[in-house]
C-alpha cells in the first residue's frame, strides 16, 4: 500500500461483541467501518443469500465461493482504494471467519479455504486481527432470538467454529490479538484501545 491507512479486522463467534467493538474503534480513530459479507452492493446481496433462512440449503463449497466472490469485490472496490488513500479501514469479519466457519465449521479442507481467500484478497492481510474470545456457553446465551441461517446451524457447528478461531489465532500470533470478550463493553473497549496504541502508537487516535 502506498498510503498509510491501517487495516484492522474484528473476528469472533456469535455473540462475542465484535460488531459493537468494531464500531467503537472506528469512531475513535476515524476509520471507515465495513463488514463481511457485505461492504459493497454485490457483497450485501451475497450476504442476503447466505443468511436468509429458506428451503434450499447451500452446499458448503457454494457457500465458500460466494464468500470469496463477495470478498474479492470488497477488497478491490473498497478496502484497497481506501488504504491507498491513507484512510483506516475496520472490517467486521474477514478471511479468518471463512477459515473458522467454512473450514472448521463446515468441514471443508482448510488449505482449500485458505487458497480461496488468498485468491479473493490478492494476499491482503490485516495489520492486526482482534479476536474477541469468550466461553462457548456465554456465546450461546448471547445469540439472537431469531437466528439467521448461520446462527441456526447447530451447537456442534458453532463449537467447531469457536475452536477454529482459537486455532487460527494461535498459528499467527504476530497478526492476531486475543481479547477477553466476556467483560463489559467499556472494559473490552479499553483493552482494544491499549493494544491498538501498542501496535500503532497513540497518534492513531488523533489523526
Amino acid at each position: 500500500m502506498s498510503g498509510n491507512g491501517r487495516f484492522i479486522v474484528f473476528e469472533g463467534g456469535e455473540g462475542c461483541g465484535k460488531s459493537t467493538q468494531a464500531s467503537l474503534l472506528a469512531g475513535a480513530i476515524g476509520a471507515h467501518l465495513t463488514r463481511e459479507p457485505g461492504g459493497t452492493v454485490l457483497g450485501e446481496k451475497v450476504r442476503d443469500l447466505l443468511l436468509q433462512v429458506g428451503e434450499q440449503e447451500l452446499h458448503p463449497r457454494a457457500e465458500l465461493l460466494l464468500l470469496a466472490a463477495a470478498r474479492a469485490q470488497h477488497v478491490d472496490e473498497l478496502i484497497i482504494p481506501m488504504l491507498r488513500s491513507g484512510k483506516h479501514v475496520i472490517s467486521d469479519r474477514f478471511s479468518g471467519s471463512t477459515i473458522a466457519y467454512q473450514g472448521y465449521g463446515r468441514g471443508l479442507p482448510i488449505e482449500d479455504v485458505i487458497v480461496a481467500s488468498e485468491i479473493a484478497t490478492h494476499g491482503l492481510q490485516a495489520d492486526v486481527t482482534v479476536l474477541l474470545d469468550l466461553p462457548f456457553a456465554l456465546s450461546l446465551e448471547r445469540r439472537g432470538v431469531v437466528p439467521d441461517r448461520i446462527e441456526a446451524a447447530g451447537e456442534e457447528f458453532h463449537l467447531r467454529v469457536f475452536e477454529g478461531f482459537r486455532a487460527v489465532a494461535n498459528t499467527d500470533p504476530e497478526r492476531w490479538e486475543i481479547i477477553d470478550g466476556s467483560r463489559s463493553v467499556d472494559e473490552v473497549a479499553l483493552s482494544i484501545r491499549e493494544l491498538i496504541i501498542a501496535r500503532f502508537g497513540s497518534e492513531i487516535f488523533f489523526r
